[in-house]
């Protein structure tokens, strides 16, 4: 059966964020997920996850001006320096709070700067965090994201982000497979992910069209789980979607969908 992460990003927020880590646990996951610690302390977040028995599975190294329209900044040619200290301060998160995978968000490639450029820039900057994570025991995970929501987005596909991770030639960097992402982009969930899931270090989801809750669109999530089931995946799959209501009143896919009855 599936294990699922609750994106908490994402996820239950109708409640301020810190709050959001008792309402993942009523509604009966048992980790969590979400794209940026820093704005807590470490001991902050460590409180919230130990008194709801929660494991943070996955969060992502820092990833520029967010609100400022800043998806990441490994592509970005001027910016390595920035880069590299944001590598040592995920390292300073992800070991206070036992995160045993960090997500990179590569960035929007800016005007001016040709696609080579951005490339070269982007493997050695994978390569610097790479080999910083493995000496603490975390594996680097990549992230494609669909053109559609991201425009100019520097990777957008599968086989073109595994290109790059050959190019970095390192045996701790791996793929974050997005179901919602790769849909848009490429199709072919299924054999895609049959063909590349020793490359899979976690997966994420949302149905498509909408980024909402699995069965409100055109992914066929039950074939998806039973094939990654039968595959062997045993890593937990994050449940990064925008609830159509409240985030509860929507959790009846993981017994309808999924199996897995919610407990919310």
């Amino acid at each position: 059966m599936p294990k699922f992460a609750a994106n908490l990003t994402m996820l239950f927020n109708e409640a301020p964020f810190l709050d959001r880590f008792a309402a993942a646990a009523r509604a009966g996951f048992d980790a969590v997920e979400f794209l940026f610690p820093y704005p807590y302390s470490p001991a902050e977040l460590a409180e919230r996850l130990e008194a709801n028995k929660l494991q943070l599975v996955l969060h992502n190294l820092p990833a520029g001006n967010w609100e400022a329209g800043e998806r990441g900044i490994a592509c970005l040619p001027d910016r390595v320096g920035e880069f590299q200290e944001g590598v040592g301060r995920a390292i300073e998160y992800a070991k206070a709070l036992k995160v045993p995978q960090l997500n990179c968000l590569v960035g929007i490639r800016p005007a001016g700067v040709d696609a080579d450029k951005a490339r070269s820039t982007i493997v050695e900057n994978l390569r610097f965090a790479a080999a910083a994570l493995k000496q603490e025991g975390i594996k680097l995970l990549v992230e494609p994201c669909n053109f559609y929501d991201i425009p100019g987005f520097a990777l957008n596909r599968s086989k073109e982000t595994l290109d790059v991770l050959d190019a970095v030639g390192s045996d701790n960097v791996f793929l974050q497979y997005d179901i919602y992402h790769m849909q848009r982009m490429e199709g072919e969930l299924g054999a895609t992910i049959k063909a590349i899931l020793p490359r899979i270090a976690h997966i994420q989801l949302a149905d498509n069209p909408g980024r909402n809750e699995p069965g409100t669109g055109e992914i066929n999530y039950a074939f998806l789980f039973t094939l990654l089931d039968n595959l062997g995946y045993d890593g937990y799959i994050g449940c990064e979607y925008k609830p159509r209501t409240t985030t509860v009143e929507g959790l009846g896919w993981l017994e309808t969908v999924a199996g897995r009855k919610a407990a919310a």
